[in-house]
């Protein structure tokens, strides 16, 4: 386990999500929001760990974290993330259907039916089958564009 989980081990999955060296801290109100941001600032004093003041924000009503923006209304994914998604040019290789696959697959919970959508894609990505590009392999590409556009915000 890492120095950042280690020393928030207790107030994780509480108010307090760690990544590396970037802490979120949620609440469901102001009030309770500066608490916790107290206890944060605290445990890093008392361990003498320093955040750099430019890359603090506070008293945020979304943020944008992991490819995710967080907010009172729920999850969606960073819209920056579906321009990308909008923008992919059609796969014509194994390597690039696998990167496609990385990139929207991180978000497979946002689109229901992933796995029966992608289907075609999956496909080519078998040792034993040849890379053609086909229309149901299109088709799989535009359903999950059009799908991104209209993602969910889950709660």
């Amino acid at each position: 386990m890492d120095l950042m989980k280690r020393v928030f081990q207790p107030y994780l999955d509480q108010f307090v999500v760690v990544f590396i060296d970037d802490i979120l801290v949620y609440s469901r109100n102001r009030d309770e929001h500066e608490e916790h941001l107290r206890v944060v600032l605290q445990i890093l004093r008392q361990r003498k760990l320093y955040a750099m003041s430019g890359k603090c924000e506070f008293l945020l009503d979304q943020v944008g974290f992991l490819g995710h923006v967080t907010s009172g209304d729920g999850v969606s994914v960073d819209p920056t993330k579906i321009e990308v998604i909008l923008n992919w040019s059609h796969p014509t290789s194994v390597t690039d259907v696998r990167s496609f696959f990385g990139l929207v697959g991180y978000y497979r919970r946002f689109v229901e039916g992933f796995s029966l959508i992608t289907a075609p894609l999956t496909r080519l990505t078998r040792k034993s089958v040849k890379f053609e590009w086909t229309d149901k392999c299109e088709q799989s590409v535009q359903e999950l564009k059009k799908r991104w556009t209209t993602a969910p915000v889950l709660a």
